[in-house]
């Protein structure tokens, strides 16, 4: 809680990708949400969304901003964080094909494939069932998107493919969808995850 007793307001990170629309679905589901540049900035949300993007421009941009440390003490200290595709990839303990010097946030305790289902042309949409959700199903977009190969035990598989990949995990406070519920109206997800600030 802030020092004015209202709730903190949740951030998205804003160095590199669709980091607009996750603000907008936040302020549509009447979260106070600010983009997060700084570290200062870090310090006065009380959760995250790391956004879709290209993995490997957000790790060196998080790094130079001085943010990939803060995040990952945060995240430690039980900060809730929602990340989408690249945000998958950052919040994974272990990349299976990372570029050469990558690094990630971690915390997730999964093994990812970044471009599991290979480039731009083959992104793909699909509706997945998700138990936690009840029907509809949710209409997954997939761009360039990553996959969970192997997870823990303390990790819950919420979306698997048809071919068993797992494509949306949660462990803790910590959220993860390889797809993309900010650019078509799929908003479930992110009441999730506001549930999640909300009982930290």
């Amino acid at each position: 809680m802030s020092t004015t007793g209202s709730p903190r307001p949740v951030g998205v990170l804003a160095l590199q990708g669709d980091f607009r629309e996750h603000l907008h679905v936040l302020r549509e589901l009447g979260a106070d949400a600010i983009p997060v540049r700084r570290a200062a900035e870090l310090d006065e949300v009380g959760g995250l969304v790391i956004p879709g993007g290209e993995s490997t421009v957000m790790d060196k941009l998080s790094r130079s901003f001085g943010l990939a440390q803060p995040i990952r003490d945060r995240i430690a200290a039980g900060m809730p964080v929602y990340g989408t595709c690249a945000g998958m990839i950052m919040l994974a303990d272990e990349l299976v094909d990372a570029a050469e010097g990558q690094q990630t946030i971690g915390g997730l305790c999964v093994t990812v494939r970044r471009n599991a289902f290979g480039n731009q042309n083959d992104s793909f949409e699909t509706d997945l069932p998700i138990a936690e959700f009840g029907d509809p199903a949710v209409h997954a977009v997939f761009i360039r998107a990553p996959a969970v190969e192997r997870m823990s035990e303390v990790v819950t598989a919420l979306a698997t493919l048809a071919d068993g990949r797992v494509v949306a995990v949660e462990q803790d406070g910590l959220l993860a969808t390889a797809f993309h519920p900010e650019i078509n109206g799929e908003y479930r997800f992110h009441r999730r995850f506001l549930q999640l600030v909300a009982e930290a």
